[in-house]
């Protein structure tokens, strides 16, 4: 395969979405669509209309970054949550195999179970705890079924500058109260949408000269912290930088996740071991701490 002409990008309004119509502009033509969007279909409930829009369109690459990501509201939408993150993938992928293109799709540790402390490893055996968790298990099958030719990411704790993040709601609490409880019981790497779609335009430069990287990959930031490992992070920069905060690290307390009950269950282990995917694209991916910084320094 030549170097990619055009690409059809899903979910265009999301914080992955927007990172990636700058990472993949210097790649080629992108077409770049929301779920709103009027000339070409990119309402992940119209299945016939996204199947009609890459057949329009013929990309070299299909990349989506559309998803149903409200977790505790997939619980009690879980028909939605199917066709967005299961069933409109699946379309994707089988025309993606007729139009001859290489379908990218974003996954989540979401499709462990969370038990242990080790990294998890893409030949480890998924067993989801919610719905969110398990329709996207589904679109990654799904995905595998109908296209080969594909790259599968999964990722963990993506933030972005724009849009509501964990690091904002910190910001806000830690300006308004002495003390803040954060869950210390959950194990992730914070995961930039910018890291996301660079090494996504990396890796799709390098999957159309060498169609044999193609499969299922961990990308996640280096490190690992818990949530409450990483308010303290946002509250110590806050306060370096001179914002005016109410909360200091000292009063960021730890509490566990049966603290705060949730529709969803959520997964305690959400490291991911991002080995393979270093080693076959040839990158070395920053420590969270890295993303967080450039993030607040964008954001105080």
């Amino acid at each position: 395969m030549t170097a990619p002409k055009t690409i059809l990008l899903f979910g265009k309004g999301g914080q992955v979405g927007w990172e990636l119509q700058r990472s993949l502009a210097p790649l080629g033509k992108v077409i770049a669509l929301d779920f709103d969007s009027k000339e070409l279909c990119g309402d992940f409930t119209n299945l016939a209309g996204l199947a009609a829009t890459v057949a329009a369109v013929r990309p070299d690459f299909i990349v989506n970054a559309a998803a149903h990501t409200a977790v505790d509201k997939a619980e009690s939408e879980p028909e939605l949550a199917r066709t967005i993150n299961a069933m409109a993938p699946g379309v994707l992928a089988e025309a993606a195999q007729r139009a001859g293109a290489c379908l990218v799709h974003y996954s989540t540790d979401y499709v462990f179970d969370g038990s242990g402390d080790q990294p998890w490893k893409e030949t480890d055996a998924p067993a989801p705890l919610n719905v969110y968790g398990a329709t996207k298990l589904e679109g990654e099958q799904r995905i595998a079924d109908a296209c080969p030719n594909h790259l599968i990411f999964r990722t963990s704790w993506v933030y972005a500058a724009r849009g509501g993040n964990f690091a904002k709601t910190m910001l806000r609490l830690a300006k308004e109260r002495e003390r803040l409880t954060v869950i210390d019981d959950q194990i992730g790497a914070p995961t930039g949408a910018d890291l996301l779609a660079d090494v996504t335009a990396h890796a799709i430069r390098s999957i159309a000269a060498q169609p044999e990287l193609a499969g299922l990959y961990h990308l996640v930031a280096g490190g690992t912290t818990s949530w409450h490992g990483y308010a303290k992070f946002v509250v110590a920069h806050a306060q370096q930088a001179g914002v005016a905060l109410k909360t200091t690290v000292d009063t960021v307390d730890p509490v566990p996740t049966s603290a705060f009950p949730t529709p969803a269950r959520r997964p305690h282990n959400s490291r991911l071991d991002t080995g393979k995917l270093q080693a076959a694209f040839g990158l070395t991916l920053p420590d969270w701490q890295q993303g967080v910084e450039r993030m607040l320094t964008e954001i105080i």
